[in-house]
């Protein structure tokens, strides 16, 4: 019996060189996933990357100056922030 595709899915078709494809396929691997599926992952992620990047918000007035007094205002002191900031990463040590 041949198998019948689900009505909500469609196939993308790619070219692609060897390289790409193999680069692809080794952290596919690697994460334990096939080609399709870590493409997919991937592709998701940065089309919503991209689609956050790029929200457009709207504020009254008031709410505006909210917001701008916010940004300005001094950061507040964060004990835990500063010192991960004091600490060296591991390939300094």
């Amino acid at each position: 019996m041949a198998a019948i595709a689900a009505p909500d899915r469609m196939s993308i078709n790619l070219r692609i060189d060897a390289t790409s494809r193999d680069l692809i396929d080794r952290a596919a691997e690697a994460l334990g996933k096939n080609r399709s599926e870590f493409m997919l992952e991937a592709a998701r992620r940065e089309a919503t990357e991209v689609l956050l990047d790029r929200r457009l918000f709207q504020l009254d007035d008031q709410a505006f100056k909210r917001f701008t007094a916010a940004l300005d205002a001094p950061p507040t002191e964060n004990p835990r922030l500063r010192r991960l900031l004091r600490t060296r990463a591991p390939w300094e040590r």
